[in-house]
C-alpha cells in the first residue's frame, strides 16, 4: 500500500526554522518526483516546492525561493523540506505527493498524498 507520512511541524517563531520529512513506502520511490504543498486556512492549496526523480532537480514557488530546501535520500526513501526564515504566513498544514518525473508543482500532477503536518509560525 502507498503511504506517504509527514512528519516535523510544529510551532515556531517567526524567523526560525522547520525541517519537514516524508517518509515513503509502498512504491518504487526512485522512480517518482515529490512535492511539497501547503494550505492555509481559508485558501487553496497550493504547490511549494518539488524534486525530481531523475535528476534530482529542484522547483520552487516564489513565495518560498531562497528561503526553503528540498532534498529526497532514495536510500531513505525519503525526502525533506528544510525551512529557514519562517514568515506567519507559512503557516499551513503541509502535504508531500507522489507525481510522475516530470511533475512540477500542479496539484493535478500528483495522484498520492500524505495526511499533513500542521506548521505554525509566530509573530
Amino acid at each position: 500500500e502507498v503511504q506517504l507520512v509527514e512528519s516535523g511541524g510544529g510551532l515556531v517563531q517567526a524567523g526560525g526554522s522547520l525541517r519537514l520529512s516524508c517518509a515513503a513506502s509502498g512504491f518504487t520511490f526512485n522512480d517518482y518526483a515529490i512535492g511539497w504543498f501547503r494550505q492555509a486556512p481559508g485558501k487553496e492549496r497550493e504547490g511549494v516546492s518539488c524534486i525530481s526523480s531523475g535528476d534530482g532537480s529542484t522547483y520552487y514557488a516564489d513565495s518560498v525561493k531562497g528561503r526553503f530546501t528540498i532534498s529526497r535520500d532514495n536510500a531513505k526513501k525519503t525526502v525533506f523540506l528544510h525551512m529557514d526564515s519562517l514568515k506567519p504566513d507559512d503557516t499551513a498544514v503541509y502535504y508531500c505527493a507522489i507525481g510522475s518525473q516530470g511533475s512540477r508543482l500542479g496539484i493535478y500532477e500528483y495522484n498520492y498524498w500524505g495526511r499533513g503536518a500542521q506548521v505554525t509560525v509566530s509573530s
